[in-house]
């Protein structure tokens, strides 16, 4: 039993479930929002359903976007021979911060998982095929490198060389982020400079 009123235990249990949020820091989040003017709380609200509305996954590399295809997949200036893969939209921003990386990306949707019941027809990979192909096949410029920017896991270990299997017949240069990288750390947690540097040294796979 917290004391709580129903409605404001309700709203913190809802902030617990984000990640890296818990019991005393959704407790705080609450009721700051508690105490705020209503005004404040209606702008926060109706921010959440706008963006939950307007955003939706590019359909060509996956990140998230409003416009589709995505500004990324859409500017020119970005070299279009070299392919970021990453696991999911966040790390797109991530590498972003860095300074390091202009090329194209494309998000898997998640990483190999077996008992998770995750295999690969349950990512973005026949994707990257497709898009691989479509490049060869038109006027587009095609792919060189293949960068696998995956979380140093072992299910991002395991995506990596499996992907790597399936375009090592491409000719396709296949490169995987330097092990400055934590062992079981998320590049989207990582600092900018840790990550340029795993992305500037780079290794062929």
């Amino acid at each position: 039993m917290t004391g709580f009123p129903a409605s404001l235990e309700r709203l913190v249990q809802l902030f617990a479930r984000l990640p890296g949020i818990g019991r005393k820091s959704a407790t705080r989040m609450a009721l700051k929002l508690l105490l705020s003017p209503e005004a404040e709380c209606a702008e926060l609200a109706d921010a959440i359903v706008d963006a939950r509305t307007k955003t939706i996954g590019c359909s060509i590399c996956g990140g998230l976007t409003e416009d589709d295809p995505c500004a990324i997949c859409t500017d020119e200036r970005r070299d279009a021979s070299a392919v970021c893969v990453v696991e999911r939209p966040s790390d797109i921003l991530a590498l972003e911060r860095t300074g390091r990386f202009r090329g194209r990306y494309h998000v898997l949707g998640g990483l190999l998982s077996p008992l998770d019941g995750i295999g690969p027809e349950n990512l973005r990979i026949d994707r990257l095929l497709d898009r691989l192909d479509g490049a060869r096949e038109d006027t587009r410029p095609a792919v060189a490198e293949i960068i696998l920017a995956l979380n140093p896991t072992a299910e991002g270990e395991a995506t990596a060389l499996y992907v790597a299997r399936l375009l090592s017949r491409r000719g396709i240069n296949v490169t995987k982020l330097a092990s400055g990288l934590p062992v079981g750390g998320e590049l989207d947690l990582a600092d900018e400079l840790t990550l340029g540097t795993a992305l500037d040294e780079r290794r062929v796979i």
